[in-house]
This record gives C-alpha cells, sequence and structure tokens, in this order.
C-alpha cells in the first residue's frame, strides 16, 4: 500500500479506514467476531492507519480496535479522540480540561491494549477550555511516551495556529469531499503553511458520493443521516442526486466507481492528504484503497471539480446542535 506522512512524520497507508461505523452512525452493525476478522483482513491488505474514538458507542469501538489490532500493533497507527464528559455509559458533552484528557487517555490505552496513542485528536474544541492549556498537556503526555502525535477534528484557524504553537499539530480532521468543500479557503491555506496534514473524515459524503443512495432514501432513527438535512429532507436528498450522478458518470467514463473516483480527487488535491473512508466489507476497502493508485491529469481534475463546483448541495451538513461544535 502507498504511504503518506502527516505533519512532522507520521507515516500511514495513503488511504486509512475509518472504524465508526462498525459501532454507530451506520447501522446494521456486525457482529463483534466479524468486524475483528474484517480488521485484521484490513491489515494483511496493506491498510495500516486505523480511526476511532473514546465515544464511538461510548468505548464499543475503542474496545474493538484493540482487540482486533493487538497481534499486529507494531505494523499499524492507530488514531482516537478525547474531549468529552463521559459517564453512566453516556457522553453528555464537551470536557477538555487536563484532567479529563489525562483520564481519557488512560481509558483509551487500556481498551486499545497498547502503550501509546500514535495520533490523538481532541474530537472537538471545547469553548470553555483554552487551546494552549489542551496542547500543553498533550505535550505533557507526548513526553511520558504515551501520545506521539497531536490532532484536531473541525477545529477553526485560529485553534489550529494558537494550539500549533505550542506543541506542533500533526493533522487536522475534518469533513472535506467533493460535496463539502469549505476548508479551502482558510483551513487548506492554513496547514499548509504549518505543514500539517488533512485527514478528511466522510470522504464519501456519507456514502451519497457512491451513488447508492437515491432520492428515495430513508434511514433508520439510529443512522446519523437521519438527523442530517442533506438527507433527511426529501427535497434537498432529491436535488443533490444531480452531483451523485455527475460524478457517476465521470466514473463510467474512466472505468472506475464513483467512491474511486471521489478518494481519487481529494488525494490529488495536496500530497498530505489522507482520507479515511469507512467500510465493512473488504471488497470496498479494497475498492477505496486502490484510488491511491489512480493517476488523473490536470484536465480529469479539473473536470471533477467543475462538477462539484456546477451542482449545488443542498442543505446541512449536520443538525445544527452539531454544526455549533465545528470551526472554533
Amino acid at each position: 500500500m502507498k504511504k503518506r506522512i502527516l505533519g512532522n512524520g507520521l507515516e500511514v497507508s495513503a488511504v486509512g479506514l475509518g472504524c465508526m461505523g462498525l459501532s454507530q452512525s451506520y447501522p446494521p452493525f456486525p457482529e463483534k467476531s466479524e468486524c475483528i476478522a474484517f480488521l485484521r483482513r484490513a491489515v494483511e491488505m496493506g491498510q495500516t492507519f486505523f480511526d476511532t474514538s473514546e465515544v464511538y458507542g461510548v468505548y464499543a469501538n475503542e474496545e474493538l480496535v484493540g482487540e482486533a489490532l493487538e497481534p499486529v500493533r507494531d505494523q499499524v497507527k492507530i488514531a482516537t479522540k478525547f474531549g468529552w464528559d463521559i459517564h453512566d455509559g453516556k457522553s453528555w458533552g464537551l470536557d477538555s480540561r487536563p484532567q479529563t484528557i489525562r483520564k481519557a487517555v488512560e481509558g483509551s490505552l487500556r481498551r486499545l491494549r497498547t502503550d501509546h496513542i500514535d495520533l490523538y485528536y481532541q474530537h472537538r474544541v471545547d469553548p470553555n477550555v483554552p487551546i494552549e492549556e489542551v496542547a500543553g498537556t498533550i505535550k505533557e503526555l507526548h513526553d511520558e511516551g504515551k501520545v506521539l502525535h497531536f490532532g484536531l477534528s473541525e477545529a477553526g484557524a485560529d485553534t489550529i495556529r494558537r494550539a500549533h504553537a505550542v506543541f506542533p499539530v500533526t493533522a487536522v480532521q475534518s469533513e472535506y469531499s467533493l460535496w463539502y468543500r469549505n476548508l479551502e479557503n482558510e483551513i487548506i491555506p492554513l496547514l499548509e503553511e504549518l505543514g500539517i496534514g488533512l485527514v478528511p473524515f466522510s470522504p464519501l459524503g456519507k456514502g451519497f458520493l457512491t451513488g447508492k443512495v437515491t432520492k428515495d432514501a430513508t434511514f433508520a432513527n439510529n443512522d446519523i443521516r437521519h438527523t442530517i438535512p442533506r438527507f433527511n429532507d426529501p427535497e434537498n436528498l432529491a436535488k443533490n442526486q444531480a452531483l451523485a450522478e455527475a460524478v457517476k458518470a465521470f466514473a463510467d467514463e474512466k472505468m472506475l466507481s464513483p467512491a474511486q473516483v471521489s478518494l481519487a480527487w481529494l488525494l490529488h488535491r495536496k500530497p498530505w492528504i489522507v482520507p479515511i473512508p469507512g467500510t465493512k466489507s473488504p471488497c470496498r476497502l479494497q475498492e477505496n484503497m486502490s484510488a491511491a493508485y489512480i493517476d488523473f491529469s490536470d484536465e480529469d481534475m479539473a473536470r471533477l471539480t467543475e462538477i462539484s463546483d456546477s451542482n449545488t448541495v443542498y442543505g446541512g451538513r449536520y443538525a445544527p446542535e452539531m454544526e455549533k461544535m465545528t470551526g472554533r
């Protein structure tokens, strides 16, 4: 598998694997034994970059990833996230106080069955805790050998710059794809300036860019798309089909899948971008990883970008309460 470098030296597979959907947000969820077999098969296929969080399934996803990857821990890089007030089996909101971070890292290390976390993200910026205090705590954990690299998720430009001044930020994780490009004006130039990698989540538009989400699609109550205006409003969903159809037409012309095209577009944008699509299928994983080997010309990239530019996306990417936690 091709590799890429994030930030100040974190080498990972060019396309990573988002593990959240194995435990939450995208039902149905496979049996634990199936998930473990899938994750181990992913390593055999060359996957080295696995993304999880303490809040996914409230600890369940970390436990799953830890058990699956324990036998091959020296072959992989694991990213997880902190920043939540978790008790009584539920997340009650944001909490990035130093004492909470220290409690979180010990729990994640235990569940992941490891003595270090390769990339530790603040999952969402906590407005009640100065980012300098958060970065300073991660620096201490780095000095103790528990955290190798520091990341931020869905952070705003000022926060990224302030955090990086205290302790180098290796990667920023945010949504970025052919149907969500709001990072391009401010965040991506800043990351290039500071030498920080970008890890796009939902690089396939939560499945939309694969062409499999029809205008008549409905979603279960425990499916995250049930809460998202781009998906849960039939009018928005119908209007957005134009983008998916245009991407599919381009893919058909190139004898590729829409997923491969969408991921290859991201990979060609910058050499320090590493998307983390989620899947539960080895076949889909292979399809996603193969995007790293697609060679687009400048003309191909211009056409795809024009497809994105010319197809308005209707509806918010999050429910309002979730959107409020981004860009801080």
